[in-house]
């Protein structure tokens, strides 16, 4: 086995067949380890630590994906909480989320399971209502207008900028694109949730939130989780290649976000909030 320079994938020797011919290859596989998360806080002058959740991810942007996920699971509420993000030198995998003195988490606003899987990051949740957390930007009113044409080139953006995708069919992707269709940046994981903290982590760490005036771009399809994470980020536009689930469009409708599925070069399907889209031309069912 030999490791590719980009750590999110790993070049292997393996066995194709083709026409019943076998044949030696090299092919680049997408990395995937778990990432042990904890967050660090005083209070009344004890130091506490404590494991927040167990993740299955493609290594890169920890921090990023580490204070992302705090964030949008309601955990932390600001930048301004946050004193560092440690990774471990003694110990692959594992990141610390180290919070200033005087914030303690609200480690109530979440009830899960310490470990997710790479598929899901819902799971392990107790409840419903445990995943209703309250985003501070839900409410923000827009006059947000987006031509129906600037959708259309977002899917090839998205393909020219997944680098490790491109080499490894094998990871998820969130990208974020300004209102004119302008490409501003991207994250890949083998979990999509994943990949979305990343995007979240990042905007946070450099106070860019709310991402109100961005597209959010899903490679694969919009579930529930994701949608309550951009609601978390302040994110109002939410588009994805692939499709929406009831509860995905349920959530868009309720936390006011326009939510476009199955996202190709001439088309596209509006499931809540059409508002923000304008087209050209507009037919009605009879």
């Amino acid at each position: 086995m030999m490791q590719v320079k980009n750590e999110s994938a790993e070049e292997l020797i393996i066995h194709k067949v083709r026409s019943n011919d076998l044949a030696q290859v090299h092919d680049a596989v997408a990395v995937e380890e778990p990432l042990e998360i904890s967050l660090a806080w005083q209070s009344e002058g004890k130091n506490n630590v404590k494991v927040i959740s167990v993740t299955m991810r493609t290594p890169g942007h920890d921090p990023e994906l580490a204070t992302g996920f705090l964030f949008t699971e309601g955990i932390i509420k600001e930048k301004a909480v946050i004193k560092s993000a440690v990774a471990h030198s003694f110990a692959e995998n594992k990141i610390t989320v180290v919070l200033n003195d005087g914030y303690a988490p609200a480690l109530q606003q979440t009830e899960r399971n310490f470990y997710t899987t790479s598929s899901c990051g819902v799971c392990g949740k107790a409840s419903i209502d445990a995943i209703k957390t309250v985003s501070a930007f839900k409410d923000n009113t827009d006059e947000i207008l987006v031509d129906a044409n600037v959708f259309y080139s977002l899917g090839e953006k998205l393909r020219a900028q997944q680098t490790t995708f491109n080499s490894t069919g094998g990871l998820h992707a969130s990208a974020l694109f300004d209102l004119r269709g302008n490409f501003i940046s991207l994250r890949e994981d083998v979990g999509r949730h994943n990949a979305l903290d990343k995007i979240i982590g990042a905007a946070l760490i450099e106070d860019k939130l709310p991402l109100s005036n961005s597209i959010l771009l899903l490679s694969g399809r919009a579930s529930f989780e994701l949608v309550q994470k951009a609601m978390m980020a302040g994110i109002k536009i939410i588009a994805a290649i692939g499709a929406p689930s009831t509860l995905a469009v349920k959530a868009a409708e309720e936390c006011g976000i326009t939510l476009i599925g199955f996202l190709r070069s001439e088309s596209f399907n509006i499931y809540s909030n059409k508002k923000r889209i304008s087209v050209t031309k507009e037919n009605t069912l009879a």
